[in-house]
C-alpha cells in the first residue's frame, strides 16, 4: 500500500513522480476534466509544497476551474520567493478578477528577469494522453447524471473507468449515484514493480527459485531436504544454496555433493541421449573421460570408493553406449571449430571449474561434473574419430584447482592465470557453451547505460504505482462517505500519508463525515482547518453553513456568508450561506429569497431546494412538498429531501406515506439515528409500538448521545407504562440538556406516574424556573389524577 511506501520525507523517485503527475494533470486539463485535474494537482502540491512546478500546476488548474481567488492565493508569494511562473499566473488571475494594474505590475516584474528558465509546467508537452474513448464515455455519463438518467450514467461511467481507471471524474459520478462496485473490482491491486536486471542475474534468480535435488543418488526428482518436500515453503536464499548459477565456491569439485546442481535437463536431450543421461543422473557421480574408454586403472581415495562401486556397474553399459555417443557427436561441431586439435588435453583444470551454461543446463553429453574432461578428450581429434581413452588424473591433480580457488575470493571477477600445462588446455569456446566459474565470469553485454535505463524504468514504475495506490485509498474513503459509512471513511483517511491528510480535500471529507454522524463539534474543527488551508474555497461551504446553523453560531455564519459572497457572488454556496443566516434569525421570507437565488444559479443544487422546503413546512405544506420533489429530481439520493417529504406527510396524518419516505431516507443513510427514530415514530403512529420500540433501540445504539432519539423513546415508554426505563432516559437527557423544558416536564410526569411525588414537585419547580411561560401546563399536570393520560403534545413546548 501507499502507506508502507511513503514516509514524512519525499520518496526517492520524486523526480519521476513529478513528471507522472504533471503529464496526468495536463491530460485532464486537455480533456476538460477539471475535477480530475484538481484532485491530482492537489495531491502533487501536497507532496511537495516547495516545488514551484507543483504550485504552478495547481494554480493553473484552479484558474481553469473558475477559481481565480484560490489560484491567486497559491502564487501570491513574497517577492523573494516568486519566480516568473508565479508572476505569469498571477497576472492571469488578476486580469480575470479585473485587477488590471496588479496584472501589469506582475508582467513588468517578469520583463526584468526575462532570462529566467521556466518551470516544467511551462515547457512544451504532448497534449491529450487520455484515451479519447474513455473521455467520451465519461462525458456521456456525467451528462446522463445531470439529466436524471441514472442507469445510462452508470454504464457510461463504468466503461470510462474500464478504459482508464485514472479518470477521477468518472468515479466521483458513480459515488453520486450511490451504486459503486467494490474498490478491488474497479481498481484491482497491482503487484509491486520489479527492477529489470542483467541476464546473468535473471538466470541466477531462476536457478535458485526451484528446489535443488540432493546428491543422495535417489534420483532426479528427490525433493530438497531443506524444504522437507513441502512445496509451500519459501525457497532457500541464493547464498544458502549449494551452487549459485555461473559461480563455484571454493569447495566445488568433482567429488563434492554440490555438483548435483549441474545436472543437465533430460527434456532437452535427443531421444537417443535420454537413456544415457538418466543413467548418469541416477549414478552417484558423473562419468569422466576415462569412463568413455573403459574402466579406470587407478582407484581413488576412500572418499570415492562408494562412487567407484556404482560406476563399475555401468562399465558394460558404457561399451554399448559408445555407438550411440558417436551418433550424438555432431552436436559438438561448434566446439571443434574453436578447438586446438593438436594440444594435449588437460582435464584437471577444466573439469574442476566447469559449471552449467546460461539456461541452467550443461552440454548435451552427460553430467556436468565430467563434461569438461570428456570434452577435452573429444577436442583432441576430429569429430569423426573415436574418443581416445585416457587415464583419470591423479587425485592430487584434481584437488589442486580447489587449493588455488581457496586462495582467492569466490566473488572475484578476474580469472587466475593457470600454470604449467593447464594453461595450454584452455581452448576458445563458443559463447553459448563456454562454462563460467566463480573467478572467471563470462563477459556480459549488460552495460552501464542499460543499467541506468533499467533503474529509470523501475523508478517510473514506482511512480505509477505510488499514484495508483494513492488513488485507490482516496477512492475507498470517497466510496465509504458516499455510502454514508463514516467509520470506514475515517479509517481509510487515517491510512493516508500525513502530507495528504493536511490537504483541504481531505479535511473537507473529515468535516462532512463528522457532520453526517452528528458530531458537530468535530465537524466544526475540520471545516475551520479547511478555511485555514484554503481561505477562498467555495466547495462544501454549504455544508459548513448548515453546520453553523445547527450550532447556532450566528456571528460565524454571518461572516462566512459575507466572505463567500465577496469571493463569488454568482455561487450557490454563497447564497445558501446567506439564506441560512436569515433562517437562523427567523426571517423566513428573506431566507426563501436567498434559496431561490441559489436555485437559479445552479439548478442541479438539490440542497437549495431542500432548504427552501424546510422553510415552507411551517407555512405551506404543499409548497414544501413541491420543493422536496424538485430536490429529488436534481439528486435522487438526497436523503434530506426524503426526510422532508416524510415530515410533510406525517403532519398531514398520511402515516403510510410518511413511513415510506422515512424508510427511503433511512435506506440511503442507514447509520443516521434520527432517520431511524422518524421511522419508529411513524410506526408508532400506526399502532405498532413493539416495532417502534425496536427501531428506537437500534437508533439509540447507533448514536447514544442523540438527545432527540432518546426523548422520543422515553415518551413512547411512558405511553407503554414502562416508567422506570423512561425515567432512566429522561434523567440522562436532564444531565446532558439541563435547560430543555420539555425534558423536565416529561421527567416530572414520569416521577408522578411511579408515585414519587417529591421528585415530581422538584422537577415542576425547576420547570417553572426554566420556562416561566409554562405555568398553565404545570398547573394542569398537578390537577390530573395519577393514572390519567395526558397528551404528549400538551406537555411539549413550542
Amino acid at each position: 500500500m501507499v502507506q508502507s511506501q511513503q514516509s514524512e520525507s519525499p520518496p526517492t523517485f520524486l523526480p519521476y513522480l513529478s513528471k507522472r503527475f504533471s503529464s496526468l494533470i495536463w491530460a485532464c486539463l486537455d480533456a476538460d476534466l477539471h475535477k480530475s485535474a484538481i484532485f491530482y494537482a492537489e495531491r502533487y502540491f501536497a507532496l511537495d509544497h516547495g516545488n514551484h512546478d507543483a504550485r504552478h500546476l495547481y494554480a493553473t488548474v484552479m484558474l481553469r476551474a473558475n477559481q481565480p481567488h484560490s489560484a491567486l492565493h497559491l502564487v501570491n508569494l513574497p517577492q523573494d520567493h516568486q519566480c516568473n511562473g508565479c508572476l505569469e499566473i498571477k497576472s492571469k488571475c488578476c486580469s480575470t478578477l479585473g485587477r488590471h494594474r496588479q496584472a501589469r505590475e506582475a508582467l513588468e516584474e517578469i520583463l526584468k528577469n526575462a532570462a529566467e528558465v521556466p518551470s516544467l509546467s511551462q515547457e512544451q508537452r504532448a497534449a491529450r494522453t487520455f484515451p479519447e474513448e474513455a473521455i467520451l464515455h465519461c462525458r456521456s455519463g456525467i451528462t446522463a447524471l445531470k439529466g436524471n438518467l441514472p442507469e445510462l450514467a452508470r454504464s457510461s461511467l463504468l466503461r470510462a473507468l474500464g478504459l482508464n481507471p485514472m479518470i477521477w471524474e468518472a468515479f466521483d459520478g458513480l459515488c453520486s449515484l450511490g451504486s459503486v462496485p467494490e474498490i478491488e473490482e474497479l481498481f484491482p491491486s497491482r503487484p509491486p514493480p520489479i527492477k529489470r536486471t542483467s541476464p546473468d542475474e535473471q538466470l541466477t534468480t531462476k536457478t535458485t527459485q526451484p528446489p535443488v535435488p540432493t546428491a543422495t543418488g535417489a534420483g532426479l526428482f528427490t525433493p530438497d531436504t531443506g524444504n522437507a518436500g513441502n512445496l509451500f515453503r519459501k525457497p532457500a536464499p541464493v547464498d544458502a544454496l549449494p551452487v549459485r548459477m555461473g559461480r563455484l565456491g571454493p569447495r566445488d569439485s568433482m567429488l563434492t555433493d554440490d555438483t548435483v546442481s549441474h545436472l543437465p535437463d533430460i527434456s532437452v536431450l535427443a531421444p537417443h541421449q535420454r537413456a544415457k543421461g538418466a543413467a548418469i543422473m541416477l549414478s552417484s557421480r558423473a562419468l569422466s573421460s576415462a569412463d568413455e574408454g573403459g574402466p579406470a586403472p587407478k582407484k581413488l581415495r576412500a572418499t570415492t570408493r562408494g562412487v567407484e562401486k556404482a560406476s563399475n556397474k555401468l562399465v558394460a553399459a558404457a561399451d554399448d553406449a559408445r555407438s550411440k555417443k558417436a551418433r550424438a557427436r555432431p552436436a559438438l561441431t561448434l566446439v571443434n571449430l574453436f578447438s586446438s586439435a593438436g594440444r594435449r588435453p588437460q582435464p584437471t583444470a577444466v573439469s574442476s571449474r566447469h559449471v552449467p551454461v546460461a539456461g541452467g543446463r550443461s552440454d548435451r553429453d552427460g553430467s556436468a561434473q565430467g563434461v569438461g574432461t570428456r570434452r577435452s578428450a573429444r577436442l583432441m581429434g576430429n569429430g569423426n574419430k573415436p574418443p581416445i581413452p585416457s587415464k583419470p588424473p591423479p587425485v592430487r591433480d584434481r584437488r589442486r584447482p580447489r587449493t588455488r580457488t581457496r586462495s582467492q575470493s569466490t566473488d572475484s571477477d578476474e580469472e587466475p592465470v593457470p600454470s604449467g600445462d593447464a594453461a595450454h588446455s584452455q581452448s576458445p569456446r563458443s559463447a553459448t557453451q563456454s562454462p563460467r566459474s566463480d573467478t572467471s565470469p563470462a563477459p556480459s553485454n549488460w552495460t552501464a547505460s542499460q543499467e541506468q535505463a533499467a533503474q529509470e524504468a523501475y523508478e517510473v514504475e514506482l511512480a505509477d504505482q505510488y499514484i495508483y495506490d494513492l488513488m485507490r485509498l482516496f477512492a475507498s474513503a470517497t466510496r465509504a462517505l458516499a455510502m454514508y459509512n463514516t467509520s470506514l471513511c475515517m479509517e481509510e483517511l487515517d491510512k493516508l500519508p500525513h502530507v495528504h491528510q493536511r490537504s483541504p480535500y481531505v479535511m473537507a471529507m473529515v468535516g462532512k463525515a463528522h457532520y453526517e454522524r452528528t458530531d458537530y463539534t468535530s465537524a466544526e474543527r475540520a471545516f475551520q482547518a479547511v478555511r485555514a488551508l484554503d481561505p477562498y474555497r467555495l466547495w462544501d461551504m454549504e455544508v459548513y453553513s448548515t453546520l453553523l446553523w445547527h450550532l447556532q453560531r450566528t456571528v460565524q455564519l454571518s461572516f462566512l456568508a459575507q466572505e463567500l459572497l465577496s469571493i463569488e457572488p454568482r455561487s450557490s454556496q454563497a447564497w445558501i450561506a446567506i439564506g441560512n443566516t436569515f433562517s437562523l434569525q427567523k426571517e423566513r421570507s428573506q431566507a426563501l429569497t436567498c434559496f431561490r437565488r441559489a436555485q437559479q444559479l445552479d439548478p442541479t443544487c438539490a440542497y437549495a431546494f431542500t432548504l427552501a422546503g424546510h422553510e415552507f413546512i411551517d407555512e405551506d405544506l404543499d409548497k414544501a412538498i413541491l420543493s422536496f420533489q424538485m430536490a429529488l429530481r436534481a439528486d435522487a439520493r438526497h436523503y434530506n429531501a426524503w426526510y422532508g417529504l416524510g415530515t410533510c406527510y406525517l403532519r398531514k396524518s398520511k402515516i403510510r406515506m410518511a413511513e415510506y419516505h422515512y424508510r427511503k431516507a433511512a435506506e440511503i443513510h442507514p447509520n443516521n439515528a434520527v432517520l431511524l427514530g422518524c421511522v419508529g415514530m411513524a410506526v408508532e403512529r400506526r399502532g405498532d409500538r413493539e416495532g417502534a420500540l425496536a427501531l428506537f433501540n437500534e437508533a439509540v445504539k447507533l448514536s447514544p448521545e442523540n438527545a432527540l432519539v432518546r426523548y422520543r423513546r422515553a415518551k413512547m415508554l411512558i405511553s407503554m407504562k414502562r416508567y422506570e426505563t423512561a425515567v432512566r432516559d429522561l434523567e440522562f437527557l436532564r444531565d446532558s440538556s439541563p435547560e430543555e423544558s420539555n425534558v423536565i416536564f416529561q421527567l416530572a410526569r414520569a416521577y408522578r406516574l411511579i408515585g414519587d411525588e417529591v421528585k415530581s414537585a422538584q422537577m415542576l419547580a425547576v420547570a417553572r424556573d426554566v420556562s416561566p411561560k409554562s405555568a398553565k401546563k404545570i398547573q394542569k399536570l398537578m390537577e390530573t389524577v395519577k393514572d390519567e393520560e395526558v397528551g404528549d403534545e400538551e406537555m411539549d413546548e413550542g
